[in-house]
């Protein structure tokens, strides 16, 4: 089974790719959905979309095709090591960070974790690779040309090649399902700092994507931990195992120079 490898230098093994994405309403797109004026303020186009989607369903939270992404972050783990960025720059557009993305998949195959992938990050990442015209064969497979991928493939829900630690905790019940901040704190781990996901819109009005981008890379790495207690429990690691998986990731992050992983291991050793 993919979740199943070990990572020892030199040995060639399945990559873990952990990856966590934030949005911001697509106002572009709006503007044309609402048909609204051109020239509306961006702001504004925002404010008047979420306005109906509160009187329609109750929640400013808008349907998943009206996001766009702004920032995706990754935590990969190899026989090659332990490493934790954000794709593209500041300035990259949403076309070519999501291109980033499929293309890795499309170069390692590793194995995808999230939480809440496959509700909300990967459905996002769909429709607007597919607004944007970009190409995925390797991940849309389900096995027409590698037929490894009949029987373990990205899209399947019951397949680990994507594992969403949510939906499988919670054995596929929604209402079962407990917030990555709740479960990264009960198990000893720092938890989301300073920010949350619906902050990330008034923080990109304001120009502070590199803020977005340090929340999008503690959210990786809070799931990332959280996905190695999942492996101790399964037994996919011994308990010695585990503890030289946490002080790698711990020497890792301690190695990065952003104020964001200090605030992140501070709060860890609380």
């Amino acid at each position: 089974m993919v979740s199943g490898c070990h990572w020892r230098l030199g040995q060639e093994v399945t990559p873990t790719l952990v990856f966590d994405i934030e949005t911001v309403p697509d106002t572009d797109g709006l503007k044309k959905l609402l048909e609204l004026p051109a020239d509306t303020p961006t702001a504004d186009v925002a404010r008047i979309a979420m306005l109906q989607r509160r009187q329609q369903s109750g929640s400013d939270f808008l349907p998943l095709h009206q996001h766009r992404v702004c920032a995706i972050s990754c935590a990969l783990r190899s026989s090659e090591g332990f490493r934790v960025w954000s794709l593209g720059g500041p300035e990259s557009g949403e076309a070519e960070l999501i291109r980033r993305f499929f293309d890795g998949i499309e170069k390692y195959t590793p194995q995808l974790v999230s939480w809440n992938g496959s509700g909300f990050d990967l459905p996002v990442l769909h429709y607007r690779a597919m607004v944007h015209g970009i190409q995925s064969p390797r991940y849309w497979d389900l096995g027409d040309d590698d037929r490894d991928f009949r029987y373990n493939n990205y899209i399947n829900r019951f397949h680990t090649r994507h594992l969403d630690l949510m939906d499988l905790l919670a054995l596929y019940q929604p209402r079962a399902n407990a917030p990555l901040d709740d479960i990264a704190k009960l198990c000893g781990y720092p938890g989301k700092l300073g920010m949350d996901g619906s902050r990330v819109w008034e923080a990109y009005l304001a120009g502070e994507i590199g803020a977005i981008r340090n929340y999008c890379e503690t959210d990786v790495a809070n799931t990332y931990l959280v996905f190695l207690r999942f492996q101790l429990m399964r037994g996919v690691f011994t308990p010695e195992e585990y503890r030289q998986e946490i002080a790698r990731v711990r020497e890792v992050l301690a190695s990065y120079p952003g104020s964001h992983w200090q605030e992140f291991l501070q709060a860890w050793n609380n």
